[in-house]
């Protein structure tokens, strides 16, 4: 049994150091990397508290969602406060009711936002790691996200050392700070693989209170195999890019690419594989996914940088029975590089995200349905749109059966909006909207991204909204949004029928 320089606790006994109302930091991105016997004991104890009516909650902050962390504090009402990103359904409904505030962020901000105190300071931090050293080296596991930055300004830290993950995680870290302003240089990152940092975190070894061991895998969900919308989603967009290297707007060697998580990024990596006049290729984004996996295997992907390994168990094992083939082909960064503008501009990354719906001006609502109810929050997509060579927001044209729209007169929340967007795809087809007016824009969208049930009345909608250099009606144009809430669907007199023989996504 390993021995540590610091003491070595239960769960239980770890989780009884952290008091109501503390901000508690806890590493992962995903559900890559993130703790979790002793989030599990907290929740725990929550609930012993409560049930004795005592109050017992926490304000959370991670480096991005994390999966059963999030389930279980949020099922044991332990949270009352959380940033920057969740996808957990519970934490979801508790944040759309007001019972837990819930702070929305781009993810490249908040490392810096810690750093200057922005949220008060972090009593505690909790990361998953591999080893640590008594001189306070951390060795993080499938995750850097935030953790660094954690670990830096926590009071006080807590270790759990997973021994389901490979030592040799270390082989993929960089780890890199970035000073405060305005004494900062540019990062020196000019090729996704580039390091320039260590393998390793170092802390204060006095601020380490103890060590928890688990053997416990990150519980990262794979994904559906892509349906056809998704297909044709992905079609179009592999289309889009080849014709723009045939044209020369790409280099012929191509660019490095990022992909936000789902289904549809999925289907795309999968695209790309599959096109024989696509070259090989790199990556610079948040997330290593399952479809990369097998692209890298096959050489279409040539290296990877990343935030996080957000693989299934099943890719996450392959990858530790192979870490001579993958460790010199993928880097872990924290996320304030990983989604730094300035290193997203150096290499012309191609942004791909997706939307909860867009409007005639080329606007994307990543977050909010019906501008009201959070979904999961914007992550890391606006870090790239802003910044990205080419930036492409993907969505279906119809969402509930044909009951939604997801193109619409105006988004109801606005994450992106019309001077970051450039591209717009759909299964019903792709909207370059570079270099045209707003009007020319609008019909662009209309006639190749909404669904056909749909364009009679955004026609109409376009022609009688007044003039001016955007048209817009101030009245109506909500008016979809407001049908559904009143009857169900945006158009009450639309055919479903139309929809019925659509694949889903």
């Amino acid at each position: 049994m390993r021995q540590y320089r610091y003491p070595k606790l239960t769960p239980e006994e770890a989780a009884a150091w952290i008091e109501n109302g503390q901000m508690v930091a806890f590493s992962g991105f995903t559900p890559a990397g993130t703790a979790k016997a002793i989030p599990a004991a907290l929740a725990r104890r929550a609930r012993e508290l409560h049930a004795r009516g005592e109050t017992f909650q926490i304000r959370v902050i991670t480096g991005a969602s994390s999966g059963k962390l999030d389930d279980a504090l949020a099922e044991a009402g332990a949270i009352s406060w959380r940033a920057p990103y969740q996808s957990s359904r519970i934490l979801r409904e508790q944040i759309n009711a007001q019972e837990v505030q819930f702070i929305d962020l781009h993810l490249s901000h908040l490392p810096q936002m810690v750093q200057f105190g922005f949220f008060g300071h972090i009593d505690y931090a909790v990361i998953e790691a591999t080893d640590v050293l008594p001189d306070g080296r951390v060795y993080l596991s499938t995750s850097i996200g935030a953790s660094p930055t954690f670990l830096q300004y926590a009071d006080r830290v807590l270790i759990e050392i997973n021994h389901f993950h490979s030592p040799r995680l270390n082989e993929m870290a960089d780890i890199y700070l970035v000073p405060p302003p305005p004494h900062r240089s540019p990062i020196p990152i000019y090729h996704p693989l580039d390091k320039i940092g260590r393998p390793y975190m170092a802390v204060d070894p006095k601020k380490i209170i103890a060590v928890v061991e688990s053997n416990e895998p990150d519980h990262c969900g794979g994904f559906e195999p892509a349906g056809e919308i998704n297909r044709k989603i992905a079609r179009q967009v592999v289309q889009f890019l080849h014709d723009e290297r045939a044209a020369g707007r790409i280099p012929k060697d191509f660019l490095p690419l990022q992909a936000g998580v789902g289904n549809i990024a999925n289907a795309v990596m999968f695209c790309l594989g599959e096109d024989p006049d696509i070259p090989p290729f790199t990556m610079y984004s948040e997330v290593l996914q399952d479809s990369l996996v097998e692209l890298m295997e096959r050489g279409k992907l040539t290296g990877a940088s990343a935030c996080s390994l957000t693989v299934s168990n099943e890719k996450l094992v392959q990858i530790y029975d192979n870490m001579d083939f993958f460790a010199p082909r993928i880097v872990l960064r924290p996320q304030e590089i990983s989604n730094n503008p300035g290193v997203i501009r150096r290499l012309g990354v191609i942004a791909l995200n997706t939307a909860l719906e867009v409007d005639l001006s080329g606007q994307a609502n990543s977050t909010h349905i019906c501008g009201r109810n959070l979904v999961n929050g914007i992550g890391g997509s606006g870090d790239f749109t802003r910044n990205a060579y080419l930036s492409i927001f993907m969505c279906p044209s119809f969402a509930r059966g044909g009951r939604v729209s997801t193109v619409v007169p105006m988004v109801s929340h606005a994450d992106h909006n019309e001077h970051s967007v450039q591209v717009l795809v759909t299964e019903q087809g792709l909207a370059d909207l570079r270099g045209i007016g707003p009007t020319e824009r609008a019909i662009r969208i209309i006639n190749n991204c909404a669904h056909p049930a749909y364009r009679d009345y955004l026609r109409r909608y376009l022609e009688d909204s007044p003039a001016g250099h955007i048209r817009q009606d101030l009245d109506r144009c909500f008016e979809l949004h407001r049908n559904l809430q009143q009857a169900g669907q945006m158009l009450p007199d639309v055919d479903l029928s139309l929809f019925a023989c659509e694949s889903g996504a």
